[in-house]
């Protein structure tokens, strides 16, 4: 079997031999800020044998010491419970995440909230500082004793929403499957999906009387895409994207709200009911089933090859976990579903030099190694130069302020306190406009009406992010722009609500007036956001060779592909590209899977 190296190489772990006795239930510690929680744990005598027990090393997820952390210091809700302050790591929308995530046993803590956001939150055994973005790429020493292979039908890289509706999809078809993630966390990119779900011609849509239809979406995304996308797969994105809300609803979703996102001609954004965030709400109901079914999921364990068998074919991969080491896992099919590299300011100048100090909306392992992983064995890489900038980052981090509040009412302002956009123009066009205004940044102004709309809208109060004023005239005075221009801005898009026409910025769509006391705002400037280039697929997943045939038994989906968003990609389809890529990737590996001579199965 050839093993294609990719020049990262494996550091070996090694852990104290330190003895004292096991912790008891109910035992509680104050760790020193300056120690860490090792350290902490062996003041109190409470040593090593409490999490390691007698093998001293742990599995990779580390799913042992999440019920050990519990029985001393309580569930994440009991400490939630406790914390007074609006920002609440122990609650929030990573999920029931392990409490290892954030507590480092043998290294700093750190709050994993901090790869995202600017908050500071101390932190036993840490600082509270923010933390910084990194390529993700890991310095290894070579390992070269390897753990014993394993065999499995279907190997997926990446648990984002691509990678889960794979997996959950093969495993129904009779597959074993793996899912394979480098974070301490599932859900990826996935995970922090704010606006909706792209879907056209779906029950919710006709119940509201909303006349949608596959050729209208593919039209937009067409469109959206400036022509540099792939016909055939905008094609079967559109076609599909029904059923994807049909089968995302069947496994316990609620997409049952429809609004409106940038770019789209009717309303065809799907999200749960209220205006709850998309991304925690389907990543969640995709982790629980996955649960159900019993999928193999592994966590801090990052893939390093791809293996390739005497004839060609895409035969496993080999992996390096947190504490496993290095291993390799044989399989019929391999998925790759790891995502794009907006997080990964090497590789991003590297393509985009202007774009070099960007701030970035995405999680700190969207790095690009699936897209490296995949060209290696042949892949065609394409469009990698397109590069989105999302027109709406709080100016004072790296919060994404969801396009759904546009698409709910909000408008955008400048330092002059006027509109200068049609706020729903696509994020390309709309990014330019802000990007010209001074300072290159604007106001994002909403009123009560539009908050009570969009419950996502109440975590930005929590970080501190809006302003606000009793009336259009204070709020002005708070945000240091002429108050009476953006009282006259206001008034003025009331009367084009009334009037159903927008004539200054032909806005199609006018959802309601901003005349609800209080007026809110938040500053907001471009950032980076999602990669439209990836590796080449055809329509039914597979990775696409630069003879033009596909790659034996490797498939892709999710933004580690290429082809679908062209040159600009359109809110509200990125989890429809990823559900629905997803969903046929899975399907085609399951069956490539029992098209192959049956072996002993064996993936743990």
């Amino acid at each position: 079997m050839k093993k294609i190296a990719t020049g990262l190489f494996v550091m070996a772990i090694f852990f104290s031999t330190l003895t004292a006795s096991p912790a008891q239930n109910g035992q509680e510690f104050s760790p020193s800020p300056n120690l860490s929680l090792a350290d902490s744990h062996g003041a109190k005598k409470i040593g090593c044998a409490s999490c390691h027990a007698e093998k001293r090393l742990l599995d990779d997820n580390e799913s042992a010491l999440n019920p050990r952390c519990v029985a001393c210091h309580g569930s994440m809700t009991d400490d939630a419970a406790k914390t007074k302050a609006l920002i609440n790591p122990h609650q929030s929308h990573l999920g029931a995440v392990a409490c290892t995530t954030c507590h480092h046993g043998h290294t700093a803590s750190q709050a994993y909230c901090q790869q995202c956001h600017n908050v500071a939150l101390a932190i036993p055994g840490g600082t509270a500082v923010e933390a910084r973005n990194t390529t993700g790429q890991l310095s290894f020493q070579n390992q070269t004793k390897e753990s014993k292979p394993q065999n499995v039908d279907v190997a997926i890289i990446g648990s984002g929403a691509a990678g889960f509706a794979a997996a959950i999809t093969a495993h129904d078809l009779g597959a074993t499957v793996v899912i394979l993630e480098k974070q301490p966390i599932t859900g990826g990119n996935s995970l922090l999906a704010a606006g909706g779900m792209n879907a056209a011609g779906t029950t919710y849509q006709e119940e509201r009387g909303i006349k949608d239809s596959a050729e209208l979406m593919y039209q937009d995304t067409l469109k959206g895409g400036k022509t540099l996308s792939d016909p055939d797969l905008v094609k079967i994105l559109a076609i599909k994207s029904a059923s994807a809300i049909d089968w995302l609803t069947g496994l316990g979703a609620d997409l049952s709200e429809v609004g409106r996102l940038a770019g789209a001609s009717v309303d065809r954004a799907h999200r749960p009911r209220g205006g709850a965030s998309i991304g925690t709400h389907l990543i969640s109901v995709l982790r629980k089933n996955a649960l159900d079914r019993g999928i193999d999921v592994r966590v801090n364990t990052r893939v390093v090859d791809l293996l390739m068998d005497k004839q060609g074919r895409v035969s496993g991969v080999r992996v390096y976990g947190k504490h496993r080491g290095l291993y390799t896992i044989t399989a019929r099919a391999v998925i790759d579903a790891a995502g794009g590299f907006s997080a990964n300011p090497v590789k991003v100048a590297f393509y985009r030099p202007e774009l070099a100090d960007m701030a970035t909306t995405n999680q700190p392992g969207a790095t690009g190694d699936g897209i490296d992983l995949g060209a290696i064995v042949g892949g065609v890489v394409l469009d990698m130069k397109e590069i989105q900038l999302h027109p709406t980052i709080a100016a004072t981090g790296r919060t994404m302020i969801t396009e759904a509040i546009r698409g709910n009412g909000a408008i955008l302002v400048n330092r002059e306190g006027k509109r200068f956009v049609n706020e729903l123009d696509t994020r390309d066009a709309v990014t330019a406009a802000v990007l010209a205004q001074p300072g290159k940044s604007a106001f994002l102004v909403f009123d009560e009406g539009v908050r009570k709309s969009l419950r996502q809208i109440e975590g930005y109060f929590s970080l501190g992010l809006v302003k606000e004023g009793d009336t259009p005239n204070e709020l002005g005075a708070r945000l240091a722009v002429s108050a009476t221009a953006l009282e006259a801005t206001l008034a003025s898009y009331n009367k084009a609500y009334d009037a159903k026409k927008d004539a200054d910025f032909r806005r199609p769509d006018l959802p309601r007036p901003l005349r609800s006391p209080k007026y809110y705002a938040v500053e907001v400037r471009p950032g980076i956001h999602y990669t439209m280039g990836g590796l080449k697929i055809n329509r039914e997943a597979q990775v696409l060779g630069k003879d033009g045939k596909p790659v034996p038994h490797f498939y892709a989906a999710g933004e580690v592909t290429g082809g679908v968003h062209g040159a600009n990609r359109l809110g509200g389809n990125a989890l429809s590209e990823a559900i629905t890529f997803g969903r046929i990737a899975g399907e085609n590996a399951a069956k490539q899977a029992k098209e192959q001579l049956p072996r002993k199965r064996q993936i743990r």
